[in-house]
C-alpha cells in the first residue's frame, strides 16, 4: 500500500519503496516518439553538487535521455524511452538511482503549503546555536578571566551541557547532509564542516572530562551559529522564487458552464471540457480554455497575452485564449483547445522550463565544494598521522588534527556570497529595489543586454491626450461628458483633462465600440472610428496615437489623440544602460508602429513588437545563443515567461502580481533610474565576492601552514577562523561606502542623446 503525507516542501510525498511501474506510469505523460516524462520531488536537494550528483546518476541509465533538477522547486524532470530495442524499459530504476544517490524522492504532486516548514526550521536552529553561543561566550570570559580550577571546571561543564543539545538540533542539518554523502562514498562541503563541529567537541568534552585548562565549546558553537546564517538565507532567497508558477496557476479557473444541445447548463472542471464544447463566460469571469467567441460581445482584458491594459472587443469569431477576463458582455466560446494545451497552461509550461535552465547555475562555492572538501580531509589526516607516527602523543596530534579542520573549516568560503549579496540587497532596498533571489545579484553583474517591456515599463500604462481636432468647444466637452459614463482607460482620461464637460443622464456602453448617447433627436458616439462613423476604421492603424472619435448622428465632431506617458528617468536611464556597455532593446506586444516611436523617443537601440508570450521567450533564447546575457524589465502577465527565461529579470512595483512574482528584483521607485543603479551595484557586489574568495583562499594559505607545524591550538584555530569570516563581512560592508560615492546623477548631468519627440 502506499502511503502518502505532505512534506516541508508542500509535494505530495509517497513512499519510494512502493513505486511501482505502473504508478510511475500514471505518474509520469506522454511527449511522443516513444518518450515520456516523469516528474519527481526531491527535497534534500540544496546545491549545486547535489544537482550534478543525481543528473550524473540519472544520466546512466540508458533509457534515459535528458535528466534536469530545479533548485528553486527540488523538482526532477526526467525524459525517458519506453521501449529499448523493442524491449519495455522499467521506470522504477529512475527513483532507484535517485534513492541510491541519498536523497529522498516522491512523486511531484504541486500543493499549497501553508507555510514553509524547512524555513522556519532553519530560523529556530539559527536562533537555539545563536543563544547557546552567547550564553558560552559569558561563561568564557569568567574563565578567561582567570577563574580557579574548579570554577573553571563548572563552567566547562555547564557549557558542554549548552552545547550539547544546541549541536544535535542545529547541526543536524550539516548532520545528515554529510552523513548521506559519505554512506554513498562521496563528499560535499558539509563533510568538514560535521568533523570540525563534531571534533571540536569532542577534543573539549575529552578535556573538560580530565580537568585540562582549556576547552573550545564556544568556538564551536560560534561556528555553527555562522554556518546556518549562511544556509538561512540561501535557502530563503530561492524559496521566494517559487511563488510565480503557482501565482500564475491560480488564474486558470478550476471550472465552467458548459452548454449543452438542450439549453441546459451544467458546471464541469475544466480538465473535463473537451474541444468543441460551447461555455459560458459571464463578465468578471476567466476564460478557461483557448476557444473561438461562438457568440455575444465583450471587451476582454488580454494583458496575459499582448501586456497591454487597455480592453480589446471582440465579437463571433474572435479567438481567444484562456486565462483573459471578461470585462463587460456575456460570451458563448467553443473550445479549441483542451486545458493543458491552453496558452496559459503554456505559458506556465515556459516558466518551469526557464526555471530548470535556471537550476544548472552554479555558485562559486558549490563548484569549489569538489576540491575543498578532499583538500581539508587529507591535510587533517596527514597532520594527525605526522604528529602521532613522528612525535608519538597522540593527544597532540588529535589537536593538531583538530585544529587543521577548525582553522581550514569553509566558514569564511561559506559567507563569501551571502554576506555581500545581504548587503547588497539591503543597499538595494535603501535605493528602492527588492531582490528576491540571492543568485539574481551574479547573474545582473553578467548582463550586457537589456531587453524592455513597453507598457507600464518604459511607460506608465496612463493615456494622456496629447492633441484635439475639433472646430469648437462645446464638442469637446459633449466628449468629456460621454466618457465619464465609462471606465475605459481612454475615456477615463479625456473625462480627466477636459476643462468642461455636459451631463448626459445615461449613455449605453457597446461592447468593442463605445460610447452611445441619444440628446434632442441626436444620437452622439465617443469611440473608435469605426463605431462613432459607422464606416471602416481611416487609416490609423500605423500612428503612435491612440484615436478616440466624438460623431453626431454617424458625423464625425471631434478627434481625440492619445499617447502613453513615459516613466520619469527613462531616457536617462537608457543613456546610462548605453555608458555602462549594454546593448538596449524593447520586447512589446503592442503595435510596431507605436513600438517604434517610443523607441525613436528613448535613443533605444532596437525595437520589437506584436510578440506573444513565447516570442518574447524566443527572443530571449537567441539573443543567449548569439552569447549576449539579457536583462528582462517587464509588468506584465504576459511578459512571465521572458522574465524567467532571461539571464535576469527585473519588473516595477506596478507589475501584475504575477511579473512581481516571476521577475528576480523588483523596484519601487516611479524612476527607471533603478535599473543602472542595480546593475552598477550588481558588478560592484560581483568583485567583493571574489576578492572574499581570494581573502578565504589567502587566509588558508597562511593559516594551515601554522597549524599544520602545531603552532596553533584549537582556541587559535577557531580565533583564525572567526577572523577570517569578520575579514569577509568587513570586506563586504565596503560596497556601502561605494554605493555612497556613485549615487545617480541629477538629470541635468545625465548623458541624453535624444531628446523626447512630443506628439502634436
Amino acid at each position: 500500500m502506499t502511503c502518502c503525507t505532505v512534506d516541508a516542501d508542500g509535494v505530495l510525498a509517497m513512499s519510494t519503496t512502493s513505486f511501482s511501474a505502473e504508478e510511475i506510469g500514471l505518474a509520469s505523460h506522454a511527449l511522443g516518439g516513444g518518450l515520456r516524462q516523469l516528474d519527481l520531488s526531491v527535497p534534500d536537494v540544496h546545491c549545486g553538487a547535489c544537482i550534478s550528483t543525481i543528473e550524473r546518476a540519472l544520466s546512466a541509465l540508458p533509457y534515459v535521455r535528458k535528466a534536469r533538477v530545479n533548485l528553486t522547486s527540488r523538482r526532477v524532470s526526467c525524459v525517458y524511452a519506453e521501449e529499448i530495442d523493442n524491449k519495455a524499459t522499467d521506470p522504477t530504476g529512475i527513483t532507484a538511482a535517485i534513492s541510491a544517490t541519498g536523497y529522498r524522492v516522491h512523486l511531484f504532486a504541486p500543493l499549497a503549503p501553508e507555510s514553509d516548514k524547512t524555513r522556519n526550521q532553519l530560523l529556530l536552529a539559527v536562533g537555539v546555536a545563536g543563544f547557546a553561543a552567547a550564553n558560552i561566550m559569558l561563561l568564557s570570559v569568567s574563565v578567561w578571566s582567570g577563574a580557579d580550577a574548579a570554577t573553571r571546571d563548572m563552567f566547562h561543564w555547564i557549557s558542554a551541557m549548552i552545547a550539547a543539545p544546541a549541536l544535535v538540533y542545529s547541526g543536524r542539518f550539516f548532520f545528515r547532509s554529510a552523513w548521506n554523502a559519505l554512506k554513498r562514498g562521496r563528499t560535499n562541503m558539509d563533510v568538514p564542516i560535521s568533523l570540525a563541529v563534531t571534533l571540536s567537541y569532542a577534543v573539549s568534552l575529552w578535556e573538560t572530562m580530565h580537568h585540562g585548562e582549556h576547552a573550545w565549546f564556544d568556538a564551536t558553537v560560534s561556528l555553527l551559529f555562522f554556518l546556518l546564517i549562511g544556509r538561512t538565507l540561501d535557502h530563503v532567497m530561492r524559496e521566494k522564487a517559487r511563488a510565480a508558477i503557482n501565482g500564475l496557476a491560480r488564474l486558470a479557473p478550476r471550472g465552467a458552464l458548459v452548454l449543452a444541445a438542450d439549453g441546459s447548463r451544467r458546471y464541469v472542471a475544466v480538465e473535463e471540457i473537451a474541444i468543441g464544447d460551447e461555455i459560458a463566460v459571464a463578465a468578471g469571469d476567466r476564460v478557461p480554455v483557448d476557444g473561438i467567441v461562438a457568440g455575444g460581445e465583450s471587451d476582454l482584458d488580454l494583458s496575459i497575452v499582448t501586456g497591454e491594459s487597455s480592453p480589446v472587443a471582440v465579437k463571433p469569431g474572435t479567438e481567444i485564449h484562456s486565462g483573459a477576463m471578461n470585462l463587460t458582455g456575456s460570451l458563448t466560446v467553443r473550445a479549441t483547445k483542451l486545458a493543458r494545451n491552453s496558452l496559459l497552461a503554456e505559458i506556465i509550461g515556459l516558466m518551469e522550463a526557464a526555471e530548470g535552465g535556471r537550476a544548472r547555475y552554479r555558485r562559486i562555492a558549490d563548484r569549489a565544494a569538489a576540491l575543498y572538501s578532499p583538500a581539508v580531509h587529507l591535510l587533517a589526516l596527514v597532520s594527525f598521522l605526522g604528529w602521532g607516527i613522528i612525535g608519538g602523543d597522540w593527544k597532540q596530534a588529535m589537536l593538531v588534527g583538530v585544529a587543521v579542520l577548525i582553522i581550514t573549516c569553509p566558514c569564511a568560503l561559506g559567507l563569501a556570497v551571502p554576506v555581500v549579496q545581504v548587503v547588497a540587497a539591503g543597499e538595494l532596498f535603501r535605493r528602492g529595489v527588492m531582490v528576491k533571489d540571492g543568485s539574481a545579484l551574479e547573474r545582473l553583474a553578467e548582463v550586457d543586454t537589456v531587453a524592455f517591456d513597453k507598457t507600464g515599463t518604459l511607460t506608465l500604462g496612463q493615456p494622456r491626450l496629447v492633441r484635439t481636432e475639433a472646430d469648437n468647444v462645446r464638442d469637446i466637452a459633449i466628449a468629456a461628458g460621454l466618457a465619464r459614463h465609462s471606465r475605459h482607460p481612454l475615456s477615463q482620461s479625456l473625462a480627466r483633462q477636459a476643462d468642461a464637460a455636459e451631463q448626459f443622464e445615461s449613455a449605453v456602453e457597446v461592447a468593442g465600440g463605445g460610447l452611445e448617447a441619444p440628446r434632442g433627436g441626436v444620437v452622439y458616439r465617443l469611440g473608435n472610428a469605426s463605431f462613432a462613423c459607422c464606416q471602416a476604421e481611416t487609416a490609423t492603424s500605423d500612428s503612435p496615437l491612440s484615436e478616440v472619435v466624438l460623431s453626431a448622428n454617424g458625423v464625425a465632431l471631434a478627434r481625440f489623440f492619445f499617447d502613453d506617458t513615459l516613466r520619469p528617468g527613462a531616457a536617462e536611464a537608457v543613456a546610462d544602460l548605453e555608458s555602462a556597455g549594454c546593448q538596449t532593446l524593447i520586447f512589446s506586444g503592442d503595435r510596431q508602429s507605436v513600438v517604434d516611436s517610443t523607441a525613436r523617443s528613448l535613443g533605444v537601440d532596437r525595437a520589437l513588437g506584436a510578440l506573444t508570450p513565447k516570442q518574447k521567450v524566443e527572443a530571449c533564447e537567441a539573443l543567449r545563443e548569439e552569447g549576449r546575457r539579457v536583462l528582462m524589465v517587464g509588468d506584465g502577465i504576459n511578459d512571465a515567461p521572458a522574465l524567467a527565461a532571461a539571464h535576469v529579470s527585473m519588473a516595477p512595483s506596478s507589475a501584475s502580481d504575477i511579473g512581481r512574482q516571476a521577475a528576480d528584483l523588483v523596484f519601487f521607485n516611479e524612476r527607471l533610474d533603478a535599473v543602472p543603479d542595480a546593475i552598477r551595484i550588481a558588478r560592484r557586489s560581483a568583485a567583493l565576492i571574489r576578492q572574499n574568495f581570494a581573502l578565504a583562499i589567502g587566509y588558508n594559505i597562511l593559516a594551515v601552514p601554522i597549524a599544520i607545524a602545531g603552532l596553533a591550538t584549537p582556541l587559535i584555530a577557531a580565533v583564525a577562523m572567526s577572523t577570517s569570516s569578520i575579514i569577509v563581512v568587513s570586506n563586504a560592508l565596503r560596497l556601502n561606502a561605494f554605493t555612497a560615492r556613485s549615487n545617480p546623477l541629477p538629470a541635468s548631468d545625465r548623458p541624453v542623446r535624444h531628446e523626447r519627440v512630443e506628439a502634436t
